[in-house]
């Protein structure tokens, strides 16, 4: 197979400095690159580990701000090795769940949805084992 690893999913927001400190300052990724287009409005910011280099999500501002809550992407899942420690932790930061109580899987994976700031679809997920 060609394809080596999910390079990362572009989220459009509607406020640059709204998104980038949630994903940021709550979430805690790392803030690896911003960039603005040349002869545009267009400015891209990638956050992810910057540790490792990875980079997990790009926050795309200036274009149309009419996008749906939910699109093309469906939501973006996170892994946390103590989910019920992650929820207190946001849940202190205003951060708001789409659900009250955290699913799980037969298998022990867990997992619980929540929004960002423009209302993208987010998950934690730990997996069983973890």
């Amino acid at each position: 197979m060609a394809i080596k690893k999910l390079e990362h999913v572009g989220v459009m927001v509607n406020d640059l400095e709204t998104s980038i400190s949630f994903y940021r300052d709550i979430l805690g990724l790392d803030l690896i690159e911003h960039l603005q287009l040349e002869d545009s409005a267009i400015q891209l910011v990638f956050l992810g580990n910057k540790e490792t280099g990875q980079i997990f999500v790009e926050l795309v501002s200036g274009r149309n701000k009419n996008y749906p809550d939910e699109g093309k992407v469906n939501h973006i899942a996170f892994t946390v090795e103590n989910i019920e420690e992650e929820i207190e932790r946001l849940k202190s930061l205003k951060v708001i769940f789409t659900n009250t109580e955290i699913l799980s899987f037969k298998n022990g994976t867990k997992y619980i949805f929540f929004k960002g700031p423009d209302g993208e679809k987010l998950e934690l997920f730990q997996p069983s084992g973890l």
